[in-house]
């Protein structure tokens, strides 16, 4: 019985650590895909302000190089999840860098219940006295 633990805690043990450093270890592609479920396998994160703008992550009304790049900011860049998300959307609709924001954005309102008015959606609110 002890044995049979044992081998559980080791397997679990070994199933952690391999999902834990998936990005450096030697694995197939296929292999690596399907672990790393969350990310697709032709994206390559953006870890920086000047990568972010170089891709496209940028605009007048959002301007990531006056903002932070010439101002010298020390953060590494956009939020990563938000940035995949972004080009996803860019790439899939064909649509720019503000209006793939607001299409986040609206989605991220609507999952809380929020219409792109800003209104709350519940029926039960008090939206005036």
């Amino acid at each position: 019985m002890l044995f049979y633990i044992s081998l559980l805690a080791f397997t679990a043990l070994l199933v952690m650590l391999l999902y834990r450093y998936r990005a450096v270890l030697p694995l197939p592609k296929r292999l690596r895909s399907f672990i790393s479920h969350s990310s697709p396998a032709n994206y390559a994160p953006l870890s920086t302000f000047s990568d972010q703008a170089a891709a496209g992550m940028t605009s007048s009304t959002f301007d990531v190089e006056a903002d932070n790049i010439r101002e010298g900011d020390v953060r590494t860049g956009l939020d990563e999840a938000g940035t995949r998300e972004i080009m996803e959307i860019m790439r899939r609709e064909g649509v720019n860098f503000d209006q793939a924001r607001l299409i986040r954005h609206n989605r991220i309102l609507a999952q809380n219940g929020i219409d792109p008015s800003g209104m709350p959606m519940d029926s039960k609110a008090i939206t005036h006295l």
